[in-house]
C-alpha cells in the first residue's frame, strides 16, 4: 500500500496516528481541513496551468513586433568645452 515507504506496516502506521493525536490533538481536525484545502486548491492551479499550455499550444505562435530600421539621434547643439584650466589648489605640489 505504502510502497514509497518501506517496512511501513499496520502497526507503524498506528503508532504514527497515536503520535499525531497526542501532539496535535484537538486541532487535528483543523489541520486535516487546511490540508485539504491545500491539496484542492494545488489541484486547481495545476489545472488551470494545463489549459493554459493546451490553449496557448493551439494558438499558434505569438506575433514579433515588426523590425524598424534605427533612429539617427541628432544631439541638440554642439558639446561645449571649458577651454579654462583648473584652480590651482587642486593641483599637487610640484618637485
Amino acid at each position: 500500500m505504502f510502497a514509497f515507504i518501506p517496512g511501513l506496516g499496520v502497526p507503524e502506521m498506528i503508532v504514527l496516528l497515536l503520535l499525531g493525536v497526542l501532539l496535535f490533538g484537538r486541532k487535528l481536525p483543523d489541520i486535516g481541513r487546511s490540508l485539504g484545502k491545500t491539496v484542492t486548491e494545488f489541484k486547481k492551479g495545476w489545472s488551470g496551468l494545463e489549459d493554459e499550455v493546451n490553449t496557448g499550444a493551439s494558438k499558434g505562435a505569438i506575433e514579433p513586433e515588426p523590425v524598424r530600421p534605427p533612429q539617427r539621434v541628432t544631439p541638440s547643439g554642439a558639446p561645449k568645452f571649458d577651454d579654462a584650466p583648473a584652480p590651482a589648489s587642486n593641483l599637487p605640489p610640484k618637485v
